[in-house]
């Protein structure tokens, strides 16, 4: 009787795990790593690649699950699929908080050495003055942020630092604006067969990170290097939305979220037409607005959100 319990037990997880899909894997693993239960997390990565080992941000996520549950073996094995799927952002690695733990351990240098030898192929063709300097731009933009959310997300917050490390972002941000505003002036916005994935997605960044009147000012620019194949699509769509948002109009990916006046409590903006919004968002390659919520910690229930939303237009000063 014993042996038939617990044939009926496995065959009870089998069919619980088929029912499962891919993305909802992802999303429970997703959904313990924002919670800090990293070991939980790893075990939802592990039943999704089961099914599947395709997205190599997915991959690269996990590895970082892997590395914050002192899981080394399997970080390194989950980052190395990663690379070999199409990871390339060999500047982040080197800074991500996440994989600090993998740094003293002999695997870290052939890791590295592996991805920038696949970038040295990759980029045989690239400006590589251009290549270089905006790779430090991108590691001067994301390093600070880095250290602020570090302190922003204590369960104690230190305001004193986090002004001080406020005033340090903005003057790099300043910095670098003023770099990539003399590329963009000169050049042109280069798509990534000029300067590298990373580089290009460089040249978003410092500008989504800028004063309105330079997101104005560019993304005219920006809009018709989508157009040619130069830029993304999807940071297109978080720069339209940040540049209406700031103007007082109404975002149209959903990619921007606010905090409620009233409750206090992270919320997503504003939105035109909040039921085709996921149809909006497959025409520019990003998922859907159950899948971003989930990363943000944000409960999405379209419905609900409807109800709420002349409240949120109106504490948001939105315009009709």
């Amino acid at each position: 009787m014993k042996k038939l319990i617990t044939l009926s037990f496995l065959l009870m997880n089998c069919i619980l795990m088929q029912a499962q899909t891919y993305k909802e894997w992802v999303h429970k693993a997703d959904s313990c790593y924002m919670v800090k239960n990293y070991e939980l997390s790893v075990s939802y990565y592990e039943n999704a690649f089961k099914i599947e080992q395709k997205d190599y941000a997915d991959l690269y996520d996990a590895g970082c699950s892997a590395s914050m549950a002192m899981r080394h073996k399997k970080a390194f094995k989950w980052l190395n699929l990663s690379i070999d799927k199409g990871y390339e952002n060999i500047a982040h690695i080197k800074i991500d908080e996440d994989l600090k733990s993998l740094h003293s351990e002999k695997e870290w240098n052939k890791t590295i050495d592996k991805l920038q030898k696949k970038l040295d192929v990759i980029g045989a063709n690239y400006d590589k003055v251009l290549e270089r300097q905006l790779a430090e731009i991108y590691t001067d933009d994301q390093e600070i942020r880095g250290e602020f959310m570090n302190v922003y997300r204590a369960t104690k917050p230190d305001k004193k630092k986090i002004d001080s490390i406020g005033k340090i972002m903005e003057r790099k941000d300043s910095i670098n604006l003023i770099k990539v505003m003399k590329i963009l002036d000169e050049r042109g916005w280069l798509g990534k067969n000029v300067v590298g994935t990373q580089g290009n997605q460089t040249l978003f960044m410092v500008i989504q990170h800028s004063d309105l009147k330079y997101q104005q000012k560019y993304l005219p620019m920006m809009r018709e290097a989508v157009k040619n194949g130069n830029a993304n699509p999807g940071n297109l769509a978080y720069l339209e939305d940040r540049v209406a948002l700031r103007e007082g109009k109404k975002q149209i990916y959903g990619s921007q979220s606010s905090k409620n006046k009233k409750t206090n409590k992270i919320c997503i903006a504003p939105m035109i037409d909040p039921d085709n919004v996921d149809k909006r968002r497959a025409e520019v390659g990003l998922g859907t607005m159950a899948e971003y919520a989930a990363k943000l910690n944000i409960e999405w229930n379209l419905e609900q959100y409807k109800k709420e939303l002349a409240e949120t237009e109106k504490l948001e000063n939105t315009k009709p």
